[in-house]
């Protein structure tokens, strides 16, 4: 069986941090299997769906390396859908619904206010064929739901949760198409599945109440069950579920300067025991990827720790990894100096920007006799040949200053900074010129 997996976004909004965790294990699960990554564009919403977040989707996912083998888009699959849906309706597993939603609301009320489940009452199956005649004829359109049947009970077994079962008799039949005839989510889902050969469906546990009553569609369609894995939910770094969460977004991610493999490094690993570790490539990711691993408790999603996990990538890129990204004329020796300071890739033009000049001199009054010193010995030594230890050794003995005294004012002196990389690494990169300048306050 070739393993085909699908990520479903609706375009009514950015990719946040939940959609990118599911669309990741839908890719990183073929991509272990040899298998396929769909991309389907749930767009059956035309009122809501729009075209410049059908171009955020395509944006974020190839950012995050995230390419679809496959894509479709629902809106262009309506015939399918009539067709399938006609089907059903003729074998008696689709049938016309006349309540308006607030007369369902009512039922509700008072099967709660009764202790009851608020299950629908399939009281629409009692109308007669004049009842329904009478009712469009007074201008009530119907909306349409799928018969569950009672005496099959809902049975799979979940990657992730481990056997699941359910009682069709406590679920209410779903409504599968609005009285205007646009679609709801659940009916063109699975006749997607279906057509598109969806080996595996994975998603978070939140749509565990959706397959229950999607598997009896399947089985009304004739078609054998997917896979199912529902993962468990990310809570924020508070231990709750987060609004937060549900709002951060991959733009936002992107222009805070978190690295893609960070993102993917993290999601990866959430809701397993194994490290989350700063990885270079997705290949040690994949040989672990087994939904096995995956527990059942929320998994912690901490901004935090994708800052610290994304810096740590950061210090392995290489300068040909990153050259593109880098300002104009700056070297790999300039990048490999200054990248163990970094939280961000876009923090080394501010590194740079010290390096090249001009740069904010810190106030070394105090030190002046200092640096006028330092300046002749910089002068005197040899600049071809490790001029900070050269340096530094000279201004030791002929002042007698150690650690701190001796170092920090001319860090100050030269870079405008109390703290930064390595002094041995930077001052070749300032030059002669640019330091003598600096020194001697210019």
């Amino acid at each position: 069986m070739t393993v085909v997996t699908r990520f479903a976004p609706s375009p009514t909004g950015r990719l946040h941090v939940g959609n990118i965790r599911a669309a990741l294990h839908n890719w990183m699960f073929a991509r272990s299997q040899g298998g396929r990554f769909v991309l389907r564009i749930d767009d059956t919403d035309a009122q809501r769906s729009e075209e410049r977040f059908v171009a955020a989707i395509h944006d974020d996912l190839a950012w995050l390396g995230l390419l679809p083998d496959a894509e479709v888009r629902q809106s262009e699959r309506f015939g399918l859908y009539e067709a399938r849906f006609n089907e059903l309706r003729a074998a008696g597993r689709i049938y016309p619904a006349y309540e308006t939603s607030q007369e369902l609301d009512l039922k509700r009320k008072i099967q709660l206010g009764r202790g009851l489940p608020p299950v629908y009452d399939r009281a629409a199956l009692q109308l007669t064929d004049a009842d329904r005649a009478r009712l469009e004829d007074e201008g009530v359109r119907p909306h349409w739901r799928f018969r569950l049947d009672h005496e099959a009970v809902v049975e799979w077994d979940d990657l992730v949760r481990g056997h699941q079962r359910f009682d069709p008799k406590t679920m209410s039949d779903p409504v599968v198409r609005r009285a205007d005839g646009t679609w709801l989510y659940m009916l063109p889902s699975a006749i997607d599945d279906i057509d598109l050969g969806i080996s595996h469906v994975v998603r978070g546990e939140d749509h565990v109440a959706n397959t229950a009553l999607q598997v009896q569609m399947f089985v009304a369609l004739g078609s054998t069950l997917p896979t199912f894995a529902h993962t468990a939910l990310l809570t924020g770094s508070e231990g709750k579920l987060s609004k937060r969460l549900g709002s951060l977004g991959v733009d936002q991610l992107r222009e805070s300067g978190v690295e893609p493999q960070a993102i993917r490094a993290l999601l990866a690993r959430l809701g397993t025991s194994d490290p989350v570790e700063p990885v270079s490539g997705m290949e040690p990711l994949l040989q672990t990827f087994d939904f096995g691993r995956f527990g059942r408790a929320p998994a912690r999603f901490d901004e935090g720790e994708l800052a610290q996990l994304s810096a740590r990538i950061v210090h392995q890129l290489s300068f040909e990894e990153v050259a593109q990204r880098l300002p104009a004329g700056m070297t790999a020796a300039a990048w490999d100096a200054v990248r163990p300071n970094l939280a961000t890739v876009a923090e080394a033009a501010d590194w740079w920007q010290v390096i090249e000049g001009p740069v904010d001199l810190a106030d070394t009054s105090d030190d002046g006799e200092y640096l006028a010193a330092a300046a002749d010995a910089a002068e005197a030594i040899d600049w071809s040949a490790d001029p900070w230890q050269q340096l530094t050794s000279r201004l030791k003995e002929a002042t007698g200053r150690k650690g701190k005294a001796l170092f920090l004012p001319l860090r100050r002196a030269l870079t405008g900074r109390d703290h930064g990389p390595d002094m041995a690494a930077m001052l070749p990169l300032i030059g002669r010129d640019r330091a003598l300048a600096r020194l001697r306050g210019g």
